[in-house]
């Protein structure tokens, strides 16, 4: 993991990044894997790949911090990438893997309702993505949906939605 997570900060070959991303996120389906990969500062490095230009890329980094944050304090540490996250998800082709990997993080990161004000902002998105998006992207969005409809402090902001 260690050697992984040094070949990701030392390469800018995308298919490189692609296959170490896969690899983390494949590792990080273990907990003992998640806490080793966050005690290796493997959050940030993974986090800063979400700026990189390649969709694919930046797809199997959303896709390796999803599988993270399965572990509430990986959460911790990825919540400070959700608003990069919602941009991403807002800013990505519709329907696009990219949007689909985003959605699937906000998904997890919405269980508790910790990280709920970080996505008030996109919640609009989310309601044209659940209008205009092919039936698994209206899945994914529903998913988040119903995560922020359960805390209490956030209807307001869902029934004020301006879509």
């Amino acid at each position: 993991l260690q050697k992984l997570i040094h070949l990701l900060q030392a390469t800018d070959d995308p298919l490189i990044e692609e296959q170490a991303l896969i690899t983390l996120s494949n590792s990080a389906a273990f907990s003992v894997n998640q806490d080793i990969i966050r005690s290796l500062d493997g959050l940030s490095v993974i986090g800063g790949m979400l700026s990189n230009c390649v969709p694919k890329v930046k797809e199997k980094a959303l896709n390796a911090l999803n599988n993270l944050s399965m572990n509430i304090k990986n959460q911790e540490e990825i919540q400070v990438y959700i608003a990069q996250v919602c941009r991403i998800v807002e800013s990505a082709p519709l329907n696009s893997d990219v949007q689909l990997a985003g959605l699937r993080l906000l998904t997890n990161m919405s269980v508790t309702n910790d990280y709920h004000p970080k996505m008030i902002n996109s919640i609009p998105c989310f309601l044209h993505l659940l209008s205009e998006g092919a039936e698994r992207t209206q899945i994914q969005v529903l998913k988040v949906l119903v995560n922020l409809s359960a805390n209490p402090a956030i209807t307001r902001h869902l029934l004020r939605a301006q879509v």
